[in-house]
């Protein structure tokens, strides 16, 4: 008997740069599929991506991302070589673009390259250049942070986090408050939720860190409700989403550290800002938080069960393992074992 013929169950695009790639079928798609993730790693796990290799190249530095990419790999069957500080510990060190490192690694024959980069627009340029030597077939990048640019599969999980939570993204009133200005993952998850009707944006940050331009514009052009403010305790009252992001040092480490300085208390969450918060508000950090007192998110508000950002931690796990199904060639007697 022949071989079952190859099947790439995903039809849209064979990479994920940007979260304005995604509209509503998209997305829904990426649920379920996130869903019966969850289901394949009850029932322990799947031989979806038996052979293949995924390769994580990152060069800067990650915890959750990296880690659950390879996580989900291994529960799809699949097995994962990573580079984990690229920017030290590769040929970049030595000067070589990006172009030239994917064209190298794309003879190794990855089925995937899971890619964070410290430049924006790094990731576009290393999906030009990724494709199988043998065939021209484009191998699938994923953008996991791409400098202050974006994190797309952060903004997918974060959207699953709140469908699961509310059944819908429609109506949703989102309050996103810190770092707007460098935090690539509330500028993805703007993007993404500005497909859905009803949506509304609370964006609030002190004034150095207030969200870039070219989002105002698209939310504008998208005729998307949106107010600015530096005011946390009023910004937060009557929403349903609080998705908060740290003051980002890192990006302040070349410019003026005293800024960082004026404004990295400006932004906590304390118990007290939670109060002004509806019973059924949900709050989110797509973390890492800045430990101690000068914490955005402290941690002695973890236990209100409004505090959901462990969950969306998981949450990515099976959001990824729903993109690598996705975008990753497998037979069809493997997807049907796998449903």
């Amino acid at each position: 008997m022949a071989a079952p013929a190859a099947l790439h169950l995903w039809t849209g695009w064979p990479h994920v740069l940007r979260a304005q790639q995604f509209d509503p079928a998209a997305l829904d798609r990426v649920f379920r599929e996130a869903r019966l993730a969850e289901e394949i790693i009850n029932s322990g796990g799947s031989n979806l991506l038996k052979g293949k290799i995924v390769l994580t190249l990152f060069y800067e530095p990650s915890t959750r991302t990296r880690l659950s990419f390879e996580f989900a790999t291994y529960h799809l069957g699949g097995r994962v070589l990573s580079s984990e500080a690229a920017r030290e510990f590769s040929s970049a060190a030595k000067g070589e673009s990006i172009e030239d490192t994917i064209r190298v690694v794309c003879r190794y024959r990855p089925a995937a390259i899971v890619i964070r980069h410290y430049e924006e627009g790094a990731a576009e340029r290393a999906a030009a250049v990724a494709a199988d030597p043998r065939t021209g077939r484009p191998i699938p990048i994923f953008n996991a942070g791409d400098g202050p640019g974006q994190h797309p599969t952060q903004a997918l999980l974060d959207a699953y986090t709140i469908w699961r939570v509310r059944g819908t993204l429609e109506g949703a009133a989102v309050a996103v408050a810190g770092d707007l200005l460098n935090g690539r993952t509330a500028r993805s998850l703007c993007y993404l939720l500005a497909k859905y009707p009803g949506v509304s944006f609370k964006l609030i940050a002190p004034r150095p860190v207030q969200m870039k331009d070219d989002l105002l514009a698209y939310l504008r052009r998208h005729r998307v409700p949106f107010v600015q403010t530096e005011d946390l305790a009023a910004g937060v009252r009557d929403v349903d989403v609080l998705y908060v992001t740290r003051i980002q040092k890192e990006r302040f480490e070349n410019q003026n550290m005293e800024a960082y300085e004026r404004i990295r208390d400006a932004f906590s969450v304390t118990s007290d800002i939670l109060s002004h918060l509806p019973p059924n508000t949900i709050v989110m950090h797509p973390l890492p938080r800045v430990e101690g007192p000068h914490s955005e998110l402290p941690t002695s508000v973890d236990a209100d069960p409004r505090v959901i950002i462990f969950d969306q931690t998981e949450a990515g796990m099976y959001v990824r393992m729903g993109l690598l199904k996705l975008t990753c060639a497998v037979d069809r007697t493997a997807s049907r074992l796998a449903r």
